[in-house]
């Protein structure tokens, strides 16, 4: 076999399981959204209002502690630490806010590599 072929065999590999998992974890965000009672851009703007100044990083909504919430990470100008708020996302109150710094994120991005 050409040589040029098995170098791109593992990257098209890769590449097939990315997609897959990207193609799985929208269809699960698509099946909690609806389930949840309040929208996404109601529960951005608590959100946004626990972090004034805050950029929004990432937003997902996911089942944390037996609740369904949506989960934002905001980032400050200046700042390493990443701020996330948890909004119920079928109360729309807010659930959860959390300061992580870039060692807990560090930890975090470990223990998610450990659990694929």
């Amino acid at each position: 076999m050409n040589k040029k072929y098995l170098t791109f065999l593992p990257v098209l590999a890769l590449a097939c399981a990315t997609t897959l998992h990207a193609a799985d974890e929208a269809a699960e965000q698509a099946k909690l959204t609806k389930k949840a009672k309040i929208t996404e851009a109601d529960a951005r703007v608590t959100a946004s209002a626990k972090v004034p100044g805050g950029k929004v990083q990432s937003v997902e909504i996911e089942e944390e502690n037996g609740k369904l919430v949506w989960s934002y990470d905001f980032t400050k100008a200046k700042s390493k630490n990443i701020t996330e708020v948890q909004i119920d996302a079928m109360t729309g109150k807010v659930a959860a806010v959390e300061i992580e710094t870039p060692k807990d994120i560090a930890k975090e991005d470990m223990e998610d590599a450990a659990h694929k």
